[in-house]
């Protein structure tokens, strides 16, 4: 009896101590994009850990996912073509709507368009938007070239013009999907365009850029920018206005600015989504409820200079940001937006076949 009294105890105690166990939540997220204060916010609130980690391409996180093993709960993946494509090949498990109290609160013309890909929004919400453009520094460049086309992919894509700007520093995106897109574009091809033909274009014209670009990078461009290292970048707009604030703390006298082409430019809205190989999926919605507090939400596109898919923050955004045309742009900027559906898989091995043959300029 005392055995069986033991036993019963033991077994007590180990589910009490089971019961006990620190709850987690992996996040795989975007480098510098998030506020500083949101993780501590969140864990003090709720005493769920957070395990916080980045990447700076689309790529690193896609080639984790499709392991079907990432480790990860929550992710934050660009909507097309990478959501998109991730989704088809079942890596994601719906959302609890339940679960998420904020719902409510989220831009309905952003929510529409993701339907689009994500029927009924039962996979994906989104968390911040902007686009692809040119990233410069003011002073460099009007050093070098007064009349320089400054809202212009022919700033970079026209070999004669970038030529010009390889001493003060040229980088790009380490980034196939924005990088021959804009090519396209520039060339007055469709940027969605699945063609060899097209491809191939795109591909012979970075060819002649090559040479003037100092780095493909997906996140080290902040920081060069804002240091005075380079003056010209084609990156990310949130990471821009970042650079750009970062410029102006340091007070070293480097101005940096953004402009969005006016050729057009790849209009992105990444999403919160979680993992079908997810193991705290409670502490996960947890966590994107968090983020979908207007406040929050609110606080994350001051800081980063992303445009919030949140409708309810937009009054609490930092007048700066939300009034700034670059990070919420105007209708007829909006109207020369464009997006990018994913391709076969053939396409995709020619795209990153030709893409390392850009980056290596062979």
């Amino acid at each position: 009896m005392r055995g069986l009294i033991a036993g019963l105890a033991l077994a007590v105690l180990g589910a009490a101590g089971a019961g006990a166990q620190e709850r987690t939540v992996n996040v795989y997220n975007w480098s510098d994009y998030i506020d500083p204060k949101t993780v501590p916010g969140f864990q003090a609130e709720t005493g769920i850990k957070v395990v916080y980690d980045v990447y700076d391409s689309n790529e690193i996180l896609e080639a984790k996912l499709l392991t079907g093993r990432s480790g990860y709960d929550v992710v934050v993946p660009t909507n097309s073509p990478f959501f998109v494509r991730q989704l088809a090949a079942g890596v994601y498990q719906s959302l609890d709507r339940d679960k998420i109290k904020n719902w409510d609160k989220l831009d309905p013309r952003i929510m529409e368009l993701l339907a689009k890909y994500d029927p009924q929004n039962a996979y994906s919400i989104p968390w911040m938007w902007g686009t692809s453009g040119i990233g410069y520094n003011v002073q460099k460049v009007r050093a070098v070239m007064p009349d320089a086309p400054l809202d212009s992919l022919a700033l970079l894509m026209d070999p004669a013009i970038v030529s010009r700007f390889a001493k003060c520093g040229v980088m790009m995106l380490d980034s196939p999907t924005d990088v021959i897109s804009a090519a396209l574009k520039y060339l007055g091809r469709d940027p969605d365009s699945k063609s060899k033909e097209d491809l191939d274009a795109a591909a012979a014209h970075l060819q002649k850029v090559r040479p003037h670009v100092r780095k493909f990078h997906s996140s080290e461009y902040i920081n060069a920018l804002a240091n005075g290292d380079i003056c010209i970048a084609f990156g990310f707009s949130g990471d821009v206005i970042q650079a750009m604030n970062r410029a102006r703390e340091a007070k070293r006298g480097v101005e940096i600015s953004y402009s969005i082409p006016k050729e057009g430019a790849l209009f992105a809205v990444d999403v919160l989504a979680i993992p079908s190989s997810a193991k705290n999926v409670d502490e996960a919605h947890a966590f994107i409820d968090y983020l979908m507090r207007p406040e929050v939400s609110a606080q994350a596109s001051s800081f980063i200079g992303y445009a919030s898919g949140n409708k309810a923050a937009l009054p609490m955004v930092a007048a700066a940001v939300r009034d700034d045309p670059r990070v919420y742009p105007p209708q007829a900027v909006v109207d020369r937006f464009y997006t990018l559906t994913p391709g076969d898989a053939a396409y995709e091995r020619l795209r990153t076949r030709a893409w390392t043959r850009v980056k290596t300029g062979r």
